[in-house]
């Protein structure tokens, strides 16, 4: 038996089994999910912490899950961006630019604060309230597709609040690590740079937008070979998304604006329907998953548990009150302007990449790193319940494809 089967040459195939597994048990656990009334998301979050380190022990984040998962969230922003109305997204302009600046400013000195209390130094605890700035609205995106309310008002706005939130978040992230780590100045001209950098990006996407992508895809209907249009609207996701990162940006935001720019082409409605298809049967699920993998909470000892519980109140309460109060500035009643709050909430991918960078900086502690992968996951699991408090109705919402 031994010769007809080499055992040997499985463990290169494990992967298989792998994403097997995942797929399997993010359905399972999406299906459990909404039957207790939750959206989808909170199960498959949750599937990633029970196959994970934390539990089970039988998946852990390896590269290839990783980089599939990273393309998981470039293609759920891709489509975010393909759903956006574009006239609802300018009418939203100013709501949004209220949501984000209170978003970021309320966070920022809250973390900066705890921080101090706590007792780090000044450029720790700088470190701190610019990893409460991140918000990832990933999982708020799928949220609100579940229940129908991605077109609306309040959807528009977090989106558009969260594009701007990147935006501040990397100035701000830029102007810690460059004034604690250059006292000559050179963190001004980096600044400088910086702005130079998301100006250009947005003068980039303007012009492909507007001139070369209508173009590009008329054109590609006349090469004879199968599925041009979903082929073209990847080439164009992904090549923002990395455009967006050679600029100093979130690659999300990058994938977001390409799909906003696509949804102006006679192309979108079939270009949504294959990429949705594709994203959330192969690469979304990997996404949602490795959020739970990446967390070992037996790691976690009293000491970093008392100030991982602190931080984490302060993260949802500031994202939670910023949102709220650029809400109702922005004249939404209390109801709607919470939720939009809720919607800022998770840190996601944004967080994690903040404080990795936080970590190889040296600006904070491999314990406090680990309290910040913890911090990360509960502000995910948390917003698709308050979501679901804040915009559930009555009526019954059509759940997506």
């Amino acid at each position: 038996m031994d010769k007809f089967i080499d055992f040997t040459s499985l463990k290169h195939f494990h992967y298989l089994f792998e994403l097997a597994l995942i797929w399997f048990f993010v359905k399972i656990a999406g299906h459990l999910s909404k039957r207790i009334g939750q959206p989808s998301v909170m199960g498959e979050l949750l599937a990633g912490i029970i196959l994970g380190p934390t539990i089970l022990g039988w998946l852990h984040p390896t590269p290839l899950i990783k980089e599939l998962a990273e393309i998981g969230v470039i293609l759920l922003m891709f489509i975010a961006g393909l759903e956006t109305d574009m006239k609802e997204f300018r009418k939203s302009a100013f709501a949004s630019t209220l949501v984000a600046i209170l978003g970021v400013l309320l966070p920022f000195l809250g973390g900066f604060l705890t921080g101090i209390w706590l007792g780090f130094n000044t450029s720790t605890s700088a470190f701190i309230g610019t990893l409460l700035v991140a918000t990832s609205v990933s999982i708020s995106v799928q949220t609100l597709r579940e229940m129908g309310k991605l077109q609306s008002k309040e959807g528009v706005t977090i989106l558009g609040a969260a594009v701007l939130d990147d935006i501040l978040g990397i100035i701000i992230l830029s102007l810690v690590i460059g004034f604690t780590a250059d006292t000559n100045g050179g963190g001004v001209v980096d600044l400088f740079i910086l702005f130079s950098k998301i100006i250009l990006f947005f003068v980039f996407v303007w012009v492909m937008g507007k001139k070369v992508l209508p173009w590009a895809f008329h054109k590609s209907t006349d090469l004879m070979t199968s599925e041009i249009i979903l082929t073209f609207g990847l080439i164009t996701a992904l090549g923002f998304a990395y455009i967006a990162e050679m600029m100093g940006m979130a690659g999300i935001v990058g994938s977001y604006f390409a799909g906003l720019m696509l949804s102006l082409t006679p192309y979108h409605e079939e270009l949504f329907a294959k990429v949705e298809t594709l994203s959330y049967s192969f690469f979304v699920p990997i996404f949602f998953v490795n959020i739970g993998l990446v967390a070992n909470i037996s790691e976690i000892n009293s000491t970093l548990l008392g100030q991982m519980i602190l931080l984490t109140i302060v993260a949802i309460l500031t994202k939670l009150i910023g949102g709220a109060i650029g809400g109702r500035l922005a004249g939404f009643n209390q109801r709607s302007a919470f939720g939009i709050g809720a919607g800022m909430i998770a840190r996601g991918e944004v967080g994690l990449i903040v404080g990795s960078i936080g970590l190889s900086k040296g600006l904070i502690p491999h314990d406090l790193f680990t309290a910040t992968i913890v911090i990360v996951l509960i502000t995910t699991l948390v917003t698709p319940p308050l979501l679901k408090a804040f915009f559930s109705n009555h009526k019954k919402i059509a759940s997506p494809k």
